[in-house]
């Protein structure tokens, strides 16, 4: 019998494989037999506090579990990019049969095991629960501090990004931040400090690439992907790639002032790299939510070098304001997401850009950075002309 901790995307997608699959959650854990020995899968979202967690027996991860029926497969993670990274890799190596999912999109248990190629977007989350399952090829974005109350510490959720390294064999490959270089691996090291080391190694020509950062450094680890792979770089089909909603989007309100939805940056570094190409500009910026735990100090260390006026929302609003006193950075502290629109828009003219890039989760306000990026561009689109 296979256990599942979890009841989502993920503990559905093996029931529905599998034969002989029990699923649990907190409510219905009396049920399960402490001293069984059966394979325990523990679904991503679950921390390694929790008490079902603690008290099972014969930990994997979904990852672990399709190991040996996992063809040619390629991993990414890192704290920002991933998501696109991976998407970008999946539109250049689509038409040579790859299939792509793991934290996006189709958990890997429903893909197809006939595809040639596995592109998975994989968390820190399931790493901790793996043991067993390797990558062919690592691609890792830069790490920064994120989701520390699910791990407990930043080197918990460093190693638990680092950790396929100890697992990978001669053969295989790792492209990683140039920190990480003597990290202990048998795998062939690629590293990189940034976009220029990256085109220096893969004799990429960064002129015919369409993207600035953040989304270069995306785009060149997938061209740099597909030159592994298939000794080809694609500059003709990354071009065709569209960023997701949400990220760095650019939009003007009825006034023709500029405004940015970078609702997807939940923590502080994805914030950090949405705002040097504005940096010509006056710049308000909204901030705040669930930090997670995270340290703010490197966030106002790199702000106070910015023309910037903060405008603070959520639960961590207060500590946002205490920051701001902090660095003697402006701040208006708004705690709603509407009041913070209303507030730039008194000041707001065409020589300046107003950012929602609050470098936190959204849950303590909204369903998700979806819902956050979709009210957002509700409440500037509802601006008056005055």
């Amino acid at each position: 019998m296979i256990r599942v901790l979890g009841k989502g995307l993920t503990a559905q997608a093996i029931k529905n494989k599998y034969d002989d699959v029990m699923l649990y959650d907190d409510s219905d854990f009396d049920k399960y037999d402490l001293e069984s020995d059966d394979i325990t899968i523990v679904s991503p979202g679950i921390p390694p506090f929790n008490e079902m967690v603690k008290k099972a027996k014969n930990i994997q991860s979904d990852y672990d579990l399709l190991f040996n029926d996992m063809p040619f497969s390629i991993w990414i993670s890192g704290t920002n990019g991933k998501t696109t990274t991976t998407q970008m890799i999946q539109h250049l190596l689509e038409s040579k049969g790859s299939v792509c999912g793991g934290n996006i999109g189709t958990p890997i248990t429903s893909l197809d095991k006939n595809a040639p190629i596995w592109i998975l977007e994989t968390s820190s989350f399931t790493f901790h629960y793996t043991n067993i399952a390797k990558p062919n090829l690592y691609v890792l974005l830069p790490i920064s501090e994120d989701h520390i109350s699910w791990h407990g510490s930043f080197k918990e959720y460093e190693e638990a990004k680092l950790k396929p390294l100890s697992m990978m064999v001669e053969g295989e490959i790792v492209i990683i931040p140039e920190e990480y270089k003597d990290y202990p691996t048998s795998a062939m090291k690629i590293t990189y400090k940034d976009s220029n080391d990256l085109c220096s190694y893969f004799n990429i020509e960064k002129e015919k690439i369409d993207f600035k950062e953040p989304f270069l450094l995306d785009a060149l680890l997938a061209l740099a992907t597909k030159k592994i792979v298939f000794d080809e770089i694609d500059y003709e089909k990354i071009n065709t790639y569209k960023v997701d909603k949400h990220k760095v989007e650019e939009f003007y309100d009825k006034q023709n002032r500029l405004w940015v939805d970078d609702s997807k940056a939940t923590n502080i570094d994805a914030t950090i790299n949405a705002l040097p190409s504005y940096k010509d500009k006056k710049i308000y910026l909204i901030l705040g939510g669930d930090d997670k735990g995270a340290n703010l100090k490197p966030l106002f260390e790199f702000l106070k070098d910015y023309k910037i006026e903060i405008y603070s929302i959520g639960t961590n609003s207060e500590r946002i304001s205490k920051y701001c006193n902090e660095y003697k950075l402006k701040n208006f502290q708004c705690n709603l997401l509407e009041k913070a629109v209303e507030e730039i828009s008194k000041k707001h003219d065409k020589n300046a850009v107003s950012i929602l890039s609050p470098a936190a989760a959204s849950l303590d306000q909204f369903s998700s950075y979806k819902q956050r990026g979709k009210e957002f561009k509700k409440f500037v689109s509802s601006l008056s002309l005055n």
